[in-house]
């Protein structure tokens, strides 16, 4: 059928009435522009544009229930062909079967890619491929102090990702520090905490940054911290448009440092094909916080923020850090994640919540 992706299956016999029935009602649940079953003597046709699994799953378990234990096979052979393709994309939570990769193909794609040279500003790093181990004590800690004077302590190239929301210097009433410094003199500190980060980032690291620019200041930080990182040359791999279903919405900045790739064990990802499908993407939609008032922070990412950046770009047993580790959110998926990880906050009532999160 045009338009859609055909899976055929050759049965063994022709269905009986009461299968017919059954196929009949599945199709009743679906658009038939999306998916249908067009069932004739012994062969049966798939017809998939867009499919929203974990639905059609319940569906078929209700239909099935209805069916004697011998009839079963026939919708369980339909549902094991659904799951069998690998080929597709997510869209609004539906597997998506027909046209989901149809972008402009480029001719030539890497002969140009040459000629254009790839993160040119990031050339010439002179970052040293040779990694160390984290230190043993520092490991899964919340460490109250200054992060730049915490972070001087620990060696080269030990940090696998590096995941933070720095303070927004908008005015917020933080436990234990000012928010509303001259902005240069905002920029230096911050910087130079980056800067260690970028030290202790193990080469082929991720250098992760959620921010939000002040409007009313017309301060546009995420670019500002983006030059930064870009002049000590880390490869900028991406941006994410974190959309708050609030009539608001802020930036994560994606870094690499020394290269694109990052090295780890495949039996430890995590993360699974839907997931990775799915949050590929520009724009995360994803609710902020609901437990500031609980946890008495004013500015927190949400727990599904942090899982989504963990799972996308770290491998269990890495180690992730947050210098601005506030309440704890990173530090606490962290740990459910089974990722090691390291906290540094100046304010001691914000690292209390941080340790009361952990298990």
């Amino acid at each position: 059928m045009k338009g859609y992706k055909e899976i055929t299956i050759d049965l063994k016999s022709t269905p009986k009435q009461r299968e017919k029935l059954a196929i009949m009602e599945l199709n009743s649940f679906f658009n038939p522009r999306d998916f249908n079953i067009d069932l004739k003597d012994q062969k049966m046709t798939l017809n998939l544009r867009a499919l929203d699994v974990q639905q059609f799953t319940l569906i078929k378990n209700t239909v099935e229930a209805d069916l004697e234990t011998e009839n079963q096979s026939l919708l369980t052979s339909i549902e094991e062909s659904i799951y069998s393709i690998k080929n597709y994309g997510i869209k609004n939570g539906k597997r998506v079967f027909v046209d989901f990769d149809s972008e402009r193909k480029v001719k030539n794609r890497a002969l140009k890619e040459g000629r254009r040279g790839k993160y040119f500003y990031a050339t010439n790093s002179k970052y040293i491929d040779q990694n160390t181990d984290f230190p043993e004590s520092f490991q899964n800690q919340i460490i109250c102090g200054d992060s730049q004077q915490m972070l001087e302590k620990l060696p080269n190239n030990c940090v696998d990702l590096v995941f933070t929301s720095p303070p927004y210097n908008f005015g917020l009433d933080y436990e234990g520090g000012e928010d509303d410094h001259n902005w240069d003199i905002y920029f230096k500190k911050l910087f130079r905490t980056l800067d260690e980060c970028i030290r202790v980032l193990k080469f082929g690291g991720r250098l992760i940054i959620n921010v939000q620019p002040l409007f009313s200041d017309y301060i546009p930080s995420h670019h500002m911290i983006s030059q930064h990182l870009m002049r000590r040359k880390l490869i900028w791999k991406g941006e994410v448009l974190w959309e708050k279903n609030n009539y608001n919405w802020e930036f994560i900045e994606i870094f690499c440092k020394g290269e694109m790739k990052k090295s780890g064990e495949k039996d430890l990802i995590d993360i699974s094909a839907d997931e990775f499908k799915e949050w590929v993407v520009a724009k995360w939609s994803v609710a902020p916080e609901r437990n500031m008032k609980k946890y008495d922070h004013p500015a927190m990412f949400p727990e599904k923020l942090v899982e989504r950046v963990l799972k996308l770009f770290s491998y269990k047993n890495d180690v992730i850090l947050d210098p601005f580790n506030g309440a704890g959110t990173t530090t606490s998926v962290a740990q459910k994640l089974d990722r090691r990880f390291l906290g540094i906050d100046i304010s001691e009532q914000y690292c209390e919540t941080a340790r009361s999160r952990l298990d």
